[in-house]
């Protein structure tokens, strides 16, 4: 019996090998020409508070992971809304025992033209949330709280620069 399951193996592993290459990235260059490019050419305006900071680097990495920097063709500007929630109260302590951080940003991408205003191509909202253990240890919770804006952060951040792709990809 050994010798079925290893053909059944061999045969799994043939037919992943076999299919290996028919994969292409959604947003790819092959796909759409050119797309790579404009997501590098994309100038992200600063955004406010410590979130902002956070958001700000990681659409920079997002949409150009060269570290290159091209004349800028499009603008991002992003506003971020943060609220913290605590759902649940340790009736022993009258402390919350878990928060959780929900972040909304705003998001609006401009074409810049130098003489003519500048036209709108995309916007849209992205809504995710964090969520953290809270303590009795008052750093503790600073430092969680602070890891959730970064979570925050990076999951917007992924969320943005994927509608941005996909609609830089169906303008092209």
């Amino acid at each position: 019996m050994w010798w079925s399951d290893r053909a059944r193996g061999f045969a799994a592993l043939a037919l992943a090998l076999s299919l290996g290459g028919c994969f292409q990235p959604l947003y790819g260059e092959a796909v759409h020409p050119g797309l790579v490019a404009d997501l590098q050419a994309i100038e992200v305006a600063p955004i406010k508070d410590r979130i902002g900071h956070y958001l700000g680097d990681d659409l920079i990495s997002s949409l150009n992971g060269t570290g290159s920097t091209p004349t800028p063709k499009y603008r991002l500007t992003v506003t971020v809304i943060q609220k913290t929630q605590t759902p649940t109260v340790d009736s022993q302590f009258n402390a919350a025992n878990a928060a959780t951080v929900v972040g909304t940003a705003k998001f609006s991408l401009v074409q810049l033209d130098g003489e003519k205003p500048d036209k709108l191509v995309f916007q849209g909202e992205a809504t995710t949330a964090a969520v953290y253990d809270r303590t009795l240890q008052g750093f503790a919770n600073l430092r969680a709280s602070r890891d959730a804006e970064i979570r925050l952060a990076r999951a917007l951040a992924d969320e943005i620069s994927l509608r941005v792709a996909a609609a830089l990809g169906a303008k092209g």
